[in-house]
């Protein structure tokens, strides 16, 4: 019994080792990539330059929520979000509710609602800079029509160029999300509610909405995350400075970076990261509050 018990001890102690070592490759990776690089980026939030290394609190905190450029970027990357992320949310769950139904031509729209994920960024800033250029285009057609034309890149306007870009390129990969979400939902409770005499509103939010709202929590924040990667198309149609409403918060960090600002542009990463933290902690309470009744 002894050297039974002995040799269960020395099984378990060598699958305890063996399960740290597989775990070390996957926390130094964090440590070096992800842990150590953000608290030098907290640092040099701290400090009044790299070479002087002085440190100055939160002074650099101060200085950039008092900064206009700072401020102007900060709005329009929140305005754009606020308006493309719930859009990009609610038209590809109505087109996985629509596609989810026996229509002919289903492949066909899958395929085409997918196609913007192969194309290049390049490419499709391209195509975008051809319908929407001054004499492009959307102008032509709209002057066929006796309107008048719009220059869309270089005035207000130019935030909705951006917002039908984001969900061209994101609708379709979110649409899969739903439709997938859609045919994991118990169906024997879907029969249950029409032998009840349940219409399709009741059901959509009794039922449905409840076993998608993880799914909705993560093309939510998906989409979040996409919505400041826009930078790239924004930054290809228009440059560096762009007109006032396209100037994003991408635009003023790459800006910084380029003039050796690192401690304006450390506290910018730094108040950036507590944002999206609080965003997303919040949108989990809310996902569990919401869908605890399902897991249950």
């Amino acid at each position: 019994m002894k050297n039974r018990k002995l040799r269960n001890q020395c099984g378990r102690r060598r699958e305890k080792i063996f399960s740290f070592t597989c775990l070390v490759p996957s926390v130094a990776g964090v440590l070096i990539f992800f842990l150590i690089p953000f608290g030098i980026v907290i640092y040099y939030s701290m400090i009044n330059s790299p070479a002087v290394g002085e440190y100055v609190g939160l002074e650099n905190y101060r200085d950039l929520l008092d900064n206009l450029a700072f401020k102007k970027a900060a709005r329009n990357t929140a305005t754009f979000s606020l308006v493309a992320v719930p859009l990009s949310l609610l038209l590809s769950l109505g087109l996985a509710m629509l596609l989810e139904r026996n229509i002919p031509g289903k492949s066909i729209f899958r395929t085409f609602f997918l196609s913007p994920l192969m194309v290049p960024t390049a490419s499709v800033v391209l195509v975008w800079q051809v319908l929407f250029h001054n004499h492009g285009t959307i102008n032509q057609i709209i002057e066929a029509f006796g309107g008048e034309t719009v220059d869309w890149l270089k005035s207000p306007k130019g935030q909705v160029v951006i917002i039908l870009m984001f969900l061209w390129k994101n609708i379709g990969y979110n649409m899969i999300l739903f439709m997938s979400a859609l045919c994991s939902i118990p169906r024997d409770i879907i029969e249950v509610a029409d032998l009840e005499g349940a219409g399709p509103v009741y059901k959509f939010l009794h039922i449905k909405l409840r076993y998608l709202s993880p799914t909705i929590l993560f093309v939510l924040i998906l989409s979040l995350i996409n919505s400041f990667k826009i930078f790239r198309e924004v930054y290809l149609l228009t440059g560096k400075y762009p007109f006032d409403k396209l100037y994003m918060l991408q635009h003023f960090m790459n800006n910084t970076f380029e003039n050796l600002n690192y401690q304006k542009l450390s506290a910018a990463a730094v108040l950036f990261a507590l944002v999206m933290i609080v965003v997303i902690a919040v949108l989990l309470v809310a996902e569990n509050i919401f869908g605890k009744d399902v897991e249950n």
